[in-house]
């Protein structure tokens, strides 16, 4: 068929590469196929046979993109043209996707007043660079009794930096730890 007599694809230590995400020419295993693409009138419902014949008249490819679809979908096009597009829209998708950056700043019960200023200002330039801060308080050994302490602790952290951050998650113990999430109020 056209093109699709290609030998696999030969990797940069002579290797074959992973096998084909689709399934393409002789691999169809479908009696009927519905075509869509250039030089195809829509919709157009044919034996694989006939879409073959298409596919080899053109010297081209003929490429399974729905297999699920009844009858499945098929696209006449170069199958290297088409993967290339393919990993191309999804590396447009992947740069588009906004990425959360969670930062961590932990505490015991029993934090003093300087340790708790120093990361205050850590936690304060996190918030204004865009991440998100989770607040831990670790309880060890019998510090567990001072759970109120640790509540206190990091309700009063939320309202030192409510100017710039809003809570996300209230104070909650999980197991020996009480976690906090703030995030950055958006830009009015």
């Amino acid at each position: 068929m056209g093109g699709g007599n290609r030998p696999p694809q030969q990797g940069a230590r002579g290797r074959q590469e992973k096998e084909n995400p689709n399934r393409i020419n002789d691999e169809i295993t479908a009696p009927m196929v519905r075509l869509v693409g250039e030089n195809v009138e829509p919709n157009l419902v044919v034996p694989i046979r006939k879409a073959l014949e298409m596919a080899d008249e053109m010297n081209l490819d003929l490429i399974e993109i729905s297999p699920k679809a009844e009858p499945p979908v098929c696209r006449i096009a170069d199958y290297q043209k088409f993967l290339y597009q393919q990993k191309r829209k999804a590396k447009e998708i992947k740069a588009k996707q906004v990425k959360v950056v969670i930062k961590e700043i932990r505490f015991g019960p029993q934090t003093d007043d300087h340790d708790y200023n120093f990361k205050l200002k850590h936690a304060e330039n996190f918030i204004k660079e865009g991440a998100k801060v989770k607040a831990s308080v670790f309880f060890r050994g019998r510090s567990i009794v001072f759970k109120e302490q640790g509540e206190i602790l990091l309700l009063r952290f939320a309202t030192d930096l409510e100017e710039i951050a809003k809570v996300e998650l209230m104070p909650k113990l999980d197991g020996k730890k009480m976690n906090m999430i703030l995030a950055p109020k958006g830009k009015k």
